[in-house]
């Protein structure tokens, strides 16, 4: 199921309005732009949404079934206007009916009505009346606030703050009419938010233009005008900017009750019950080993009858994995060898040589990751993990890597089920956390668990952004809703970030291998890697890659709310990445923390980010040319320019405070040498339980 909405532009009620050009041309040959929303489809294509007519037939529940927002663009009688030329302007009590509930449901309503409401011989107020909102008879004027000096082509009055009209300032309403809010909405129905409203000096003065609201599980929005996305004038104002949002916003998420549903109803097939039998196996064995692996003298019976059981169960595996039928048999052969070694310190290194699940990138295609390991941010010790995994290899990705963003090591995963070690806060498979002889002469491939990654930035942003009362644009939303969509987003923004890490001007090893200098480097290069991964989310945003737009708000709400209060205060360059983003952006008034409020100029963040990225590249330019000491130096000043180090700093008080010997200066780093602002303390007391519940998490 796409994580994208599907679009059903009604076109069967005599309509005024066609996305088909080829439609408009033919019903209005000398100006096929006043009857053509070709190009507001056309967005929404690029968004990724799907768009289609429907041409003919009732609007039933059988029409409406896979749909996730329904638009509805001024049906007319042919007396007044040149429309489609199908069926009648009046929806039948029976489709009233089903759009109702299909709204009820999830679904979403878009309305565009028109001036003079009464005259076309459509029945839409007999439709909304069942949200609480009427299209008014008549023509606003207002020759004080008019585009062009034409009196009828009223700028509306922005009358909401809402993330609903993120990035839109202005919008014009040709010839429209007015909208009210009849009475108490219905019991499924709540009071209509005004977006847009005639100013003060208008006839009439301050009357709805345009409204949202929600009914039951489903969200509507009307416009009293229907020509302001039409194809000569959908790039007037912030137009653009306000369709997007609205369709977005209305739109169904679909995915968050397929999940449900499927967890309510698990079919146990013989591949999960093979699984299960052998992490029960694993599971009994991991508490008997030490720390290296081995199992002490006195656990090994049971261990030895373990391991050999463990070694039957993957005999079994290469039925439902015949993929990986040469790696498992090598699994098999490493277990039996170890039992033969009296279960000293395991070496999985010739099972590892066979694993490739970089050769084997293929959409869903699963695997059974069976070797003692520790696990990043889990488990210290290289206890036995059973892990069964699927690969997420979707062909536009494949696309984005075969064409430029080439990252042949890049393995984004999914879990199915695992052992112990992975019921923490890690989220990464790398071989080199496996127990070997001796490590391989290289590595070739790194998975990242997107589904996990994706679930803990939905959960902690969503907390986050209860707590901060920050108003989201639709897109972001919509991301925050969707596990699906989240997961994709993030296969997209891992894919570009660990690519950057081997790209551009390098001073250092990038690899962070044992942080053998200040932490703060870390958080720089992790940080750069993010700011490049924005970056180039917008430019593939302009080409038409619908999940680039959701990777700027992941990339955003990851920095800015997951990384600083998460993990400890002990070296955390991910949170001092965050801190600096966040500082940045805050002292250029692009984030505000204002009555206890964070709002976000989201127009701006792009521009925001590229100018941080610059300061961080210029660093690693300029610091080619420096010895390590004045790189190490340079970095903690640009740091500290916009987060203050702690009072008992070394580092911050100069070169001339630091001991000579190289070690000495970076034991001189406090643990903390980036304390957390009162915002962040405050943030994260706040957020606390809800970080720690995302150990372990399934998607």
């Amino acid at each position: 199921m796409s994580s994208f909405p599907r679009v059903l532009f009604d076109e069967a009620h005599s309509e005024s309005w066609t996305v088909r050009r080829e439609v408009a041309e033919a019903i209005n040959p000398a100006h096929p732009d006043d009857n053509s929303y070709a190009r507001a489809a056309g967005l929404l294509r690029h968004l990724g949404h799907a768009v289609t007519a429907r041409t003919r037939g009732p609007l039933d529940a059988e029409a409406l079934a896979d749909q996730d927002v329904l638009v509805i663009a001024h049906p007319s009688g042919e007396r007044w206007e040149r429309t489609t030329g199908q069926g009648s302007p009046l929806f039948s009590a029976a489709e009233l009916d089903a759009v109702e509930s299909f709204v009820a449901g999830g679904g979403g309503l878009v309305v565009l009505a028109e001036e003079e409401q009464d005259k076309y011989g459509n029945n839409l107020n007999e439709l909304l009346a069942r949200f609480g909102v009427r299209v008014v008879h008549g023509t606003v004027r207002d020759p004080a606030h008019a585009y062009r000096g034409v009196a009828t082509w009223v700028l509306g009055d922005r009358s909401s703050e809402s993330g609903l009209l993120a990035g839109v300032r202005s919008a014009c309403f040709y010839r429209a009419g007015t909208l009210a809010v009849e009475g108490e909405p219905g019991a499924a129905a709540e009071a209509p938010e005004v977006l847009f409203a005639t100013s003060a000096a208008a006839d009439p003065a301050g009357a709805p233009l345009a409204v949202a609201l929600r009914h039951g599980r489903g969200r509507v929005a009307v416009f009293a005008d229907s020509d302001l996305f039409g194809d000569d004038s959908i790039d007037d104002h912030d137009h653009r900017t306000l369709w997007g949002n609205v369709i977005t916003w209305a739109a169904r998420v679909p995915d968050a009750e397929a999940g449900r549903a499927r967890h309510e109803a698990p079919v146990i097939s013989a591949k999960a019950a093979l699984f299960a039998r052998l992490k029960a196996a694993v599971e009994e064995l991991r508490p008997l080993q030490a720390k290296d692996g081995s199992v002490p003298a006195d656990n090994r019976p049971r261990a030895g009858e373990l391991v050999a059981e463990i070694a039957g169960h993957v005999a079994e595996l290469p039925e439902h994995f015949p993929h990986d039928a040469a790696y498992l048999a090598a699994v098999r052969a490493d277990l039996l060898k170890w039992a033969g070694q009296d279960l000293g310190v395991p070496d999985f290194l010739d099972s590892l040589d066979r694993f490739h699940p970089d050769t084997q990138r293929q959409d869903g295609l699963e695997h059974v990751v069976l070797f003692p390991m520790y696990t990043q941010n889990g488990n210290p010790g290289r206890n036995l993990e059973a892990v069964w995994i699927r690969t997420i290899w979707p062909g536009w990705l494949a696309e984005l890597e075969a064409g430029g963003y080439d990252n042949p090591m890049f393995v984004p995963i999914a879990f199915e089920d695992f052992t112990s070690g992975y019921d923490t806060h890690s989220a990464v498979l790398f071989p080199e956390t496996v127990a070997v002889r001796r490590a391989p002469e290289r590595f070739t491939w790194g998975g990242i668990f997107a589904d996990r990654e994706a679930a803990r930035f939905r959960r902690v942003s969503r907390a986050a952004v209860e707590t901060l009362r920050l108003d989201l644009p639709p897109d972001a939303d919509r991301l925050l809703r969707s596990q699906g969509l989240a997961q994709d987003t993030f296969v997209l923004w891992d894919l570009v970030h660990d690519r950057t890490h081997s790209h551009g001007d390098l001073p250092f090893d990038p690899f962070m291998i044992k942080q053998r200098m200040p932490y703060w480097l870390y958080s720089l290069e992790e940080l750069r890697c993010d700011l490049t991964a924005f970056g180039e989310a917008v430019k593939l945003e302009a080409q038409g890659v619908p999940h680039a737009r959701y990777v700027q708000h992941a990339i955003l709400f990851d920095r800015l709310f997951r990384f600083p209060i998460t993990g400890e205060r002990v070296r955390n360059y991910d949170g001092l990445g965050g801190q600096l983003l966040f500082a940045y952006l805050h002292r250029n008034d692009i984030v505000r923390w204002t009555d206890n409020r964070l709002t976000i100029d989201w127009q701006r963040v792009p521009d925001g980010v590229a100018d941080l990225r610059g300061l961080v590249e210029k660093l690693y330019r300029d610091s080619i040319d420096r010895s390590k000491l004045a790189h190490w130096l340079a970095a903690h000043e640009l740091v500290s320019a916009y987060v203050a180090p702690h009072p008992a700093s070394v580092w911050a008080a100069g070169v001339q405070a630091l001991p000579e010997e190289q070690k000495a200066k970076v034991d001189a780093v406090l643990p903390d040498e980036f304390p957390l602002s009162m915002f962040y303390e405050a943030l994260r007391r706040k957020l606390a339980d809800v970080v720690e519940s995302t150990k372990g998490l399934r998607a």
